[in-house]
């Protein structure tokens, strides 16, 4: 049976960390790519909502595959990576899933 003194260094051990006072600076960017210019298309607190943004991006893009060939414009690749809230551009805004198709996502 633990004493009173090791009772009380067992419960300051297990004290909860409060979720709301913790900020974490870590996001999960969707992030599209033509050539070697990458731009943050899209950023998520989730890496499962990351990933189903990337997924549904690329099924845009091969909905529009056909027409993407016949004017000779690149297609975009998309990727999930973490991003901190300081490495995001003061002037980001998302990108429109189908803004490759007016020549705007770079």
């Amino acid at each position: 049976m633990p004493s009173r003194t090791e009772e009380a260094s067992l419960q300051v051990m297990v004290e909860p960390v409060s979720l709301s006072s913790y900020r974490d600076d870590t996001l999960w960017a969707v992030v599209a790519s033509i050539g070697r210019t990458s731009r943050v298309a899209e950023v998520f607190s989730s890496r499962l909502a990351a990933l189903a943004d990337q997924a549904w991006r690329e099924q845009q893009v091969k909905a529009y595959a056909s027409f993407l060939t016949s004017s000779r414009q690149p297609t975009p690749s998309y990727t999930v990576r973490p991003i901190r809230r300081t490495d995001l551009p003061r002037a980001w805004r998302p990108l429109p899933a189908l803004g490759f198709l007016q020549g705007k996502l770079m």
